[in-house]
């Protein structure tokens, strides 16, 4: 399976008044990764939206496993956990680069959508060469 990696250095706006990054902020990174996922595929999210495509969160998780800290330069893994012509998950794994720590994991559910009303499309049969394209990346690579 192919995944993206994305740094990211945490800010100290990141970060709470016990100077632990913000749960929140890490759905961000979430987001950050999973573009930089679709640019190494080839296209970006833009080009997908150009094509009338759009891909709404519908469930979304976050397991923590330490914290992160302000200045912590960070490596979050993106990949496809699953794909059907409807629905894609992404799964992240957010690493800190000093210690190679595991500080979080989680996962993105979206629905591909029309851009112009918002009702599902499947993939497969309305945009073949983009589905086939995601398929690819999210197959599981030969050893």
């Amino acid at each position: 399976m192919k995944a993206s990696e994305s740094k990211i250095r945490v800010r100290y706006a990141e970060t709470d008044k016990m100077g632990f990054v913000y749960h929140a902020n890490y759905y961000i990174w979430f987001e950050v990764s999973r573009a930089d996922f679709i640019r190494i595929s080839g296209m970006t999210y833009k080009d997908m939206e150009s094509q009338g495509i759009g891909m709404p969160v519908i469930s979304t998780d976050c397991v923590y496993h330490t914290a992160a800290h302000y200045d912590d330069l960070l490596t979050i893994k993106a990949s496809i956990e699953e794909l059907t012509p409807v629905r894609i998950k992404f799964k992240y794994q957010v690493f800190r680069d000093e210690d190679n720590k595991s500080i979080a994991e989680g996962h993105t559910e979206h629905v591909f959508v029309r851009t112009a009303d918002g009702r599902p499309v499947n993939l497969k049969k309305k945009h073949t060469a983009l589905y086939e394209l995601l398929c690819e990346f999210s197959r599981k690579e030969e050893i």
